[in-house]
């Protein structure tokens, strides 16, 4: 019986420390989905990137019908990729004078903001993802911010808080979006090379960064639910045993 009894409070042991585990890895990703963040497919010096934007929630339950995406000030333009669930439209600003840019040519104006308008408001029970195409800047180890303004039916978040220096990101309640502009890649005209090209633009960036994020998640959590299952099937029956086994 001492037996038995030591072999339960084992396994009730385990069982509560994967609850608490679980519990715990709920709350991380119910923080990390709560920011509005970029996601972008290169952050190399000259390149041509894809930048993703999740929008994973509403304003405190309410749900969401516009996105303002402000472009930093080392950003020309940006070309929004369609969305069958949003309108986009581009907001310029004017130069008080031509901006002379690395070859040699100039402009006059440049684009400041993309806003993204819901079709139907995005409930915060849903999640979509919209995507920009941008020339990223010749700025290696340059941080570039994104303030983004999400308004919804009640209110509105304002992502726009840029960590001072020295600062951890993480302590902020709202923070932009950003990225780090990285080396320079040299060209290669290598049939790998073409291939990696082929493969990133074969997919469609938008689904690939919700699968890559819902995907994990839903197998990670499948094999924990598993696991705690597991744990206490064990345990009822060794209660189970505890109750038939013969007197002694």
């Amino acid at each position: 019986m001492t037996q038995h009894k030591s072999a339960l409070r084992r396994a009730l042991s385990a069982t509560a420390v994967a609850s608490g585990t679980a519990a715990l890895m709920l709350a991380g990703i119910g923080a990390a989905a709560a920011h509005v963040d970029v996601s972008p497919d290169k952050t190399s010096a000259n390149s041509s990137a894809l930048l993703t934007f999740p929008i994973p929630h509403g304003c405190e339950q309410s749900s969401t019908t516009k996105v303002t995406i402000t472009l930093p000030s080392e950003l020309n333009d940006a070309q929004p990729t369609v969305n069958p669930n949003w309108t986009a439209t581009k907001v310029t600003e004017q130069f008080p004078e031509p901006k002379k840019l690395a070859d040699g040519s100039a402009i006059t104006k440049r684009t400041s903001q993309i806003v993204y308008t819901a079709k139907a408001p995005l409930s915060p029970e849903l999640r979509d993802v919209l995507v920009l195409s941008v020339k990223l800047p010749d700025a290696a180890g340059k941080t570039l911010y994104f303030p983004t303004l999400q308004t919804c039916e009640t209110g509105q978040v304002d992502w726009s808080q840029i960590p001072a220096e020295g600062q951890d990101e993480d302590s902020l309640q709202s923070p932009a979006p950003s990225l780090t502009v990285t080396a320079a890649v040299a060209a290669t005209d290598g049939h790998g090379a073409h291939a990696a090209t082929a493969s990133q633009t074969s997919t469609d960036p938008a689904q690939a960064s919700a699968a890559n994020d819902d995907g994990g998640q839903v197998r990670s959590w499948a094999g924990l639910v598993a696991g705690i299952g597991g744990l206490v099937l064990g345990g009822l029956a060794l209660l189970r045993s505890r109750k038939t086994a013969p007197a002694k």
